[in-house]
């Protein structure tokens, strides 16, 4: 297994790279075991239950299985607000505009001192 992955917390996602909605292949991630084997489970299973009943867990699964991150996420940070976004976007979005909000006093002070006056002249004079 690849280190990259160590970090990640073993969570049950549907994956981006599925056939069908990626449910086959998040549990197959979440369970390290080949998607081929789920998705033959799956197959098996849907035809002697009646084909219904398991088309519509399938469907009922793919809807509150969490998405996949789209990109690599590699610290813990990452993985929390991933986490956040996906369960509560609302709060992921406050913490987001509250983050924007702060970079951009920290901006409009650094803009405030290089456009005075004052700093012009010092640094014409340390020059």
């Amino acid at each position: 297994m690849n280190k990259r992955f160590s970090t990640k917390p073993r969570t049950l996602y549907r994956a981006r790279r599925g056939w069908i909605f990626g449910v086959c292949q998040g549990i197959a991630d979440y369970s390290e075991i080949g998607v081929t084997w789920v998705r033959l489970v799956v197959f098996i299973a849907t035809f002697l239950s009646g084909f219904w009943p398991m088309v519509i867990i399938y469907i009922v699964a793919a809807i509150f299985m969490k998405p996949a991150p789209a990109a690599t996420l590699e610290s813990p940070e990452d993985w929390e607000f991933y986490n956040s976004y996906a369960t509560d976007r609302k709060m992921a979005l406050n913490r987001l505009k509250q983050k924007f909000e702060t970079l951009e006093r920290r901006t409009r002070r650094i803009e405030a001192i290089v456009t005075d006056p004052e700093y012009q002249w010092e640094r014409k004079l340390s020059s």
